[in-house]
């Protein structure tokens, strides 16, 4: 099958697996251990139901929203991913400029093999935030930070559940590490040298000292909101609040860290709740259609983050198929929110959603 062909996010992943030699399918693919959050994360979507309004007009659907102020086509954005161009020589810049076409927000990952100048250059027009780590050289984190800010990124996004990388076993077995041609800019800039390493090895530069403290003083010295990524729970929801985050994204890592971790669907009706409309509240993990966007609308979600299938459709033919994938899943929103006698991403509400 060519991409051209494909009509929905799964075409694209068949046509990954086919393409993607077994360390880098692996790398991406995987999840912790038994990989039963990797796998749940999808299945709870499966377990959702939607209940549909009739005789309500939706002559005219709309999907576009706003993220923090920032306008986008739909609620449904690019989340960070490391070392694109292990998937497509083109790596973040060819997702960023699909993201563009689209017209939602793109992230740059920390370990993302482009920097954001690059985004800047052949993006110019997407909005887009940039993902870090805190490291144990804080120096290093605000020099990344620094160099976003410098080239217009509007928000930065704190990965929160990864003091430690999770036991990713498809990895040990494949002996995966980074192809000695694909860069790393952001590990170049901590060891000062190049390097062929193992995402082990950039773990062991993460700080595992952070507390909610280093998050206040990073909200206040950002040039830019700061959103909290991997909240599983009302009390972190409710400490994020506290702690100056703009937003939460609900996230198990994409089931690569804890494997004994619920779904994200599961989770994010107590996060939505703790937070109280006080900030925005985003979630990521097993989203494959846009009825799942919907249903995770209808639980209070402000836009959701989709990952693996925008890698898949970057390995399966760059640029061009991930802005189809995109305008696939943007079609799949807008037919799913007529279907339910929702005229926009606002008219959803949680009575949408079968208890």
């Amino acid at each position: 099958m060519s991409w051209t062909d494909a009509i929905n996010a799964a075409d694209f992943e068949a046509i990954a697996v086919e393409r993607l030699p077994a360390g880098t399918l692996g790398y991406f693919a995987g999840g912790a251990a038994d990989e039963r959050a990797l796998r749940d994360n999808a299945a709870a979507y499966a377990r959702r139901r939607l209940r549909a309004r009739v005789l309500v007009d939706v002559e005219h659907v709309a999907t576009d929203t706003t993220i923090l102020g920032l306008p986008v086509s739909m609620p449904l954005l690019v989340p960070p991913m490391a070392l694109q161009r292990m998937a497509h020589p083109d790596g973040e810049v060819a997702t960023a400029r699909a993201a563009a076409a689209a017209g939602t927000l793109f992230t740059l990952s920390t370990l993302a093999s482009s920097r954001p100048q690059e985004i800047s250059e052949h993006a110019p027009a997407a909005p887009r935030w940039f993902q870090i780590y805190m490291l144990r050289d804080r120096a290093v984190t605000r020099a990344l930070c620094d160099e976003a800010a410098a080239h217009a990124f509007n928000g930065f996004v704190l990965t929160v559940d990864a003091p430690r990388p999770g036991r990713r076993e498809r990895d040990l077995r494949t002996g995966f590490r980074v192809p000695p041609d694909v860069e790393m800019p952001a590990m170049r800039a901590v060891l000062g040298a190049d390097a062929c390493p193992s995402p082990q090895d950039f773990f062991a530069l993460v700080d595992p000292g952070v507390t909610w403290d280093t998050v206040a003083q990073l909200a206040e010295e950002l040039e830019g909101p700061l959103i909290l990524k991997g909240i599983q729970t009302a009390e972190d929801a409710e400490l994020a609040c506290e702690h100056g985050a703009s937003a939460v994204v609900v996230s198990n890592h994409g089931g690569r860290q804890l494997d004994a971790a619920g779904a994200t669907i599961d989770l994010l009706e107590e996060v939505v709740d703790a937070v109280a409309g006080r900030i925005e509240v985003y979630v990521d993990g097993g989203v494959r259609r846009g009825s799942d966007v919907v249903t995770a609308l209808g639980l209070g979600a402000r836009a959701v983050l989709m990952g693996r299938p925008v890698l898949w459709a970057l390995a399966a033919g760059g640029e061009p198929a991930v802005a189809r994938l995109l305008e696939l899943m943007r079609a799949e929103i807008e037919l799913t929110l007529s279907l339910i006698g929702a005229s926009s991403p606002a008219a959803v509400t949680r009575r949408h959603v079968a208890p």
